[in-house]
């Protein structure tokens, strides 16, 4: 993997997977200093979730890198935890948050991966 990203993050530093469907409903991502923040793009558009704190997962950019290798090569990473459903849904955790995303949403963030997207700048 490179270390630096290709793409280029939208004016609020988040952006999605260029195979995702126009950022409407993505795993997104940003770089805030030595950290990498993950959150679910569904949680905006969701009128069930005004009022509430978004969830968002914050790694510090080492975890991040090793992350992405584990997740190339099918391994586990013992500080973000990916579950997949039968159905190919998957929540993605760290710590006490949980992210959910619908296959599409997941498939879509593992080719980024695969197209060195997401890897820290």
């Amino acid at each position: 993997m490179s270390t630096t990203a290709r793409r280029h993050p939208a004016e609020h530093g988040w952006f999605s997977s260029s195979h995702s469907n126009n950022g409407n409903q993505c795993v997104e991502v940003r770089f805030v200093e030595s950290a990498v923040q993950i959150r679910d793009s569904k949680f905006h558009r969701d009128s069930h979730n005004a009022g509430l704190d978004e969830p968002i997962i914050t790694v510090a950019a080492p975890v991040w890198t090793a992350f992405l290798h584990r997740l190339l090569a099918g391994h586990p990473h013992p500080a973000l935890v990916v579950h997949t459903s039968p159905d190919g849904s998957t929540t993605l955790r760290h710590e006490a948050v949980h992210l959910h995303f619908t296959a599409e949403e997941w498939n879509a963030f593992v080719a980024g991966v695969r197209d060195e997207e997401f890897a820290c700048v």
